[in-house]
């Protein structure tokens, strides 16, 4: 059975907090091996609020959504590698766009504008590296 959670950064108790940081460098460091702070200090804000998905009481999915002067920022989008195409990012973007501030903007994985873009975003300015992966910033009105 398959649980959509959400918090703001104060409210995430230990675990919640660590199990989303772990999925987050399972994806980004380990699999992606891109070493990169991880920790940036946006994660307690009660500003930041949380979106995630588990499945059997593990965390399957999840991202983030930051307050800025102008508007919104998604990021941190992490699914589990053997929970992937199953529709995990999808239901959390939802969820999250419900209710972001506009505009939000977010830097995509280049393999990933297509996804995006169905929710509505559009390309907002060239593409560069980051890490090694290829990006795409990206914007909702």
């Amino acid at each position: 059975m398959t649980a959509d959670r959400d918090a703001a950064g104060t409210e995430l108790d230990p675990a919640t907090l660590y199990a989303l940081l772990r999925l987050r460098t399972d994806v980004f460091v380990v699999e992606q091996r891109c070493p990169y702070p991880e920790l940036d200090g946006r994660d307690l804000d009660a500003s930041t609020r949380h979106f995630w998905r588990e499945e059997g009481g593990a965390v399957v999915a999840c991202l983030r959504l930051l307050d800025q002067s102008d508007g919104s920022r998604i990021g941190r989008v992490a699914t589990a590698a053997g929970a992937r195409g199953r529709g995990h990012a999808g239901a959390l973007l939802r969820r999250a766009l419900a209710v972001a501030a506009r505009p939000v903007v977010l830097d995509a994985q280049a393999h990933l504008v297509q996804l995006y873009a169905r929710f509505g975003f559009t390309v907002a300015g060239p593409g560069f590296v980051e890490d090694g992966i290829p990006h795409v910033p990206m914007r909702l009105a």
